[in-house]
């Protein structure tokens, strides 16, 4: 947490709170879709799913010039970002103590529109986040593109982090009971591709993605 503050504070369970940055980041890096939360014009709260990804030490949203939420950030709203991953469910011998393994961050602030001048280079960031080494191999984006997409950027200032990766927590008492305790881990994995329809000219799956991993 950087620094602590009313809003970054961990009131529930602290004991899972973690303060390393390196946590933070790899979780923001794990993560494809993050959580915006906001408030419209008229006051009425909204959570959207958007792709993110990090960059350095800011994080970067994509979206249409459209948008209603992207038009409210770019003016100066606050909002709140979480990235959530879910690692694993704890079962335990109860329904009350079984719960989850998950990694979550929480961002806190304003975002800024990213400068015209700017922003192929952070497209470029957020396809090689998601997408290593693949940019080079696309076209590049029609000026018409770029005017109908606003990027912004959220300082990675003010955060917390929240870690659960325990094992069954089960009072002495449940312990004799006939069922099945501990964790079934969950694991994100890319599939086999499934080529466009429309695909032309044979040309194979890109290599380089054999190295892309989400977790």
């Amino acid at each position: 947490m950087t620094p602590e503050s009313p809003r970054t504070r961990i009131r529930r369970l602290p004991e899972k709170a973690v303060e390393d940055v390196a946590v933070l980041h790899a979780i923001l890096d794990a993560g494809r879709v993050a959580h915006v939360g906001f408030t419209d014009d008229t006051g009425r709260p909204a959570v959207i799913p958007t792709g993110a990804a990090r960059d350095g030490d800011r994080l970067l949203l994509h979206g249409s010039t459209g948008s209603r939420m992207f038009r409210r950030l770019a003016a100066g709203a606050e909002i709140c970002v979480t990235v959530t991953l879910l690692d694993g469910l704890v079962l335990a011998r109860s329904a009350f103590e079984s719960s989850m393994h998950y990694r979550s961050a929480v961002v806190f602030g304003v975002a800024t529109e990213v400068p015209e001048g700017e922003k192929v280079a952070a497209l470029r960031a957020m396809s090689e986040a998601w997408m290593p080494g693949r940019w080079e191999t696309l076209r590049a984006p029609h000026a018409r593109e770029l005017a109908a997409t606003t990027v912004l950027a959220v300082p990675l200032d003010e955060w917390s982090v929240k870690v659960s990766d325990s094992p069954p927590d089960d009072p002495d008492d449940d312990l004799d009971a006939p069922v099945w305790a501990g964790v079934l881990p969950i694991r994100t994995t890319y599939g086999p591709p499934v080529p466009a329809p429309d695909l032309r000219g044979g040309p194979r799956f890109p290599a380089e993605s054999a190295g892309w991993s989400i977790g």
